[in-house]
């Protein structure tokens, strides 16, 4: 069942690099999404950073779930000026991106207390019942998070910064 925590990361993850692969490189990406987007990036690298290296409590808790409510709200500040860069199927993709976020950091903070040893109902012991897999698999999207915002910052803005923008 521990499958299913981490199906929405796989999810967003084939979206943003479709996003990314298809769409953004088709279009180029003005300065603002240049910069705005390794932003995002970083927002999410804070929670999934705090999941793995911040003991679970209470009041950690509270603290994750003030992080991932900014971060899903952050990821939507392009939305106003997207209308005018993006077709319409970019537009449903990022809907669909902007919907998985949350989940996504949701299942991040059903997972923290498992990968920590901490005792859950026993709900959430059965749904997620491999810790291993689970601290490995965190481990593992953090790595590709962390080299996806390096590529942002690289490709966008030194590599492609002269790309010209379509406007659709």
């Amino acid at each position: 069942m521990w499958i299913l925590g981490v199906l929405p990361f796989a999810i967003q993850a084939i979206a943003m690099v479709f996003d990314e692969g298809y769409f953004h490189v088709r279009r180029g990406l003005p300065k603002w999404e240049r910069i705005g987007h390794p932003i995002d990036t970083c927002s999410v690298l804070i929670c999934m950073g705090f999941v793995l290296f911040v003991p679970f409590s209470k009041g950690a808790l509270i603290c994750y779930i003030a992080l991932a409510s900014f971060s899903s709200i952050l990821v939507t500040k392009d939305e106003f000026v997207h209308k005018d860069h993006c077709p319409a199927a970019e537009n449903w993709l990022h809907a669909l991106l902007f919907t998985l976020h949350p989940i996504m950091l949701t299942c991040a903070g059903f997972i923290w207390p498992v990968i920590q040893g901490v005792e859950v109902t026993p709900w959430i012991a059965k749904w997620l019942d491999n810790q291993e897999a689970l601290l490995s698999f965190l481990q593992m999207q953090f790595a590709v998070m962390v080299l996806f915002l390096v590529y942002q910052i690289v490709f966008w803005n030194v590599i492609w910064k002269n790309k010209p923008v379509l406007k659709q």
